[in-house]
């Protein structure tokens, strides 16, 4: 299995291959872009996963494909030496590479989709993201099956790439926990400062005059406004420590092909506040309230309103921890093992190809 170190890949792969390992299964994890940091690396401490690190770069770090044959060369090694039987990549540009195994991709962003969420198209003409493009199209051509974390973004890359290979669904899944201690008046919100998808610019607009404290984690703080409390890079477990004590959570994101965050802030027992993206509807409707992203002072308002209505709060706190254990790991994990034993038998059969469904 592939991964990477930069957003919610890492926390999903790691969980996932951790799962499948105490499922019985032989797991390799191989990343690719910048290597694990400590505080990551803590989060495989005990897992019967072996952890191989490259240097390669990301793919959407690299779209003018310099370091493709570096990567096919290294990849077409460690398939040498490891044999394994699945081949799961978590990004596109590695399905393009000859293996001998079945492969699956798992699409958890790409380029083209962040771009149209952020109303942020014109690059895109350029030679070097229409090469990209035309990577991901002949990578999605060329699995066996590619695996998206939700139906919109399933919908998305349907409408940008227009597959020919079947397209499954998995929910992302997370290990369910008891609820935690007694909730402090704090607002919290995460995710990577840097990107234009996360909008975190909405939320700092909406901060000024809130009673509760606003904390926000995540790299790439610097310069930011002081209308909330910058924590900064933090580790895996610090954000949940964090996330059990914040009473709201809020996500103002523009993109979010599924949003390990929000779950995890659900599964600790926040009441969520996000914007209304398709995403966040299909998972969260019933469980969250929802905003326009492009509105700060309808953010405002919903947050200054929760800070005071106990009840209101307490009624979505309770909503949606109850939601999150629908996304509970173990199916993530028997959704995955499936599709691997189709993938298998329909190698050994040379059955047609599996028609697209949800493995939610």
């Amino acid at each position: 299995m592939t991964t990477d170190t930069v957003g919610g890949v890492w926390t999903y792969s790691c969980a996932l291959a951790t799962n499948l390992a105490r499922s019985g299964g032989d797991v390799t994890l191989v990343t690719i872009g910048p290597r694990a940091r400590p505080e990551q690396r803590a989060i495989l401490k005990g897992s019967p996963v072996r952890l191989m690190e490259t240097d390669l770069a990301l793919e959407w770090q690299d779209p003018e494909g310099r370091d493709i044959d570096e990567a096919r060369r290294v990849l077409a090694a460690l398939e040498a030496r490891v044999r394994p039987d699945i081949i799961h990549l978590n990004s596109f540009r590695e399905a393009t590479f000859l293996w001998h195994a079945p492969t699956i991709v798992v699409a958890h962003s790409c380029v083209n989709s962040w771009a149209l969420a952020c109303r942020d198209t014109v690059w895109l003409n350029e030679p070097m993201w229409t090469r990209y493009t035309e990577r991901v199209a002949t990578a999605l051509d060329k699995t066996q099956v590619w695996v998206t974390p939700s139906q919109s973004f399933h919908d998305d890359i349907t409408d940008i790439y227009r597959p020919h290979t079947p397209g499954v669904v998995i929910w992302n899944g997370i290990v369910s926990r008891a609820l935690g201690g007694r909730k402090r008046d704090q607002i919290l919100a995460a995710g990577r400062l840097w990107d234009r998808g996360k909008n975190i610019e909405t939320l700092t607009s909406a901060a000024p005059g809130l009673q509760w404290p606003v904390h926000v984690a995540g790299a790439g703080g610097a310069n930011m406004p002081n209308s909330v409390e910058w924590l900064g890079q933090i580790s895996h477990y610090d954000l949940r420590a964090r996330l059990q004590r914040a009473a709201i959570f809020v996500s103002s994101a523009l993109y979010e092909p599924f949003g390990l965050s929000v779950l995890e802030a659900a599964a600790a027992g926040c009441a969520l506040v996000l914007s209304n993206i398709p995403t966040f509807r299909e998972l969260w409707s019933g469980a969250a309230v929802f905003f326009d992203p492009q509105d700060s002072q309808a953010l405002h308002q919903i947050l200054d309103g929760l800070c005071t209505d106990t009840a209101a709060r307490v009624r979505l706190q309770g909503a949606a921890y109850e939601h999150s254990l629908s996304y509970a790991l173990p199916r993530t994990t028997e959704a995955y093992l499936s599709l691997y034993k189709d993938l298998l038998q329909s190698r050994q059969t040379n059955a047609p190809a599996m028609p697209i469904e949800v493995r939610a």
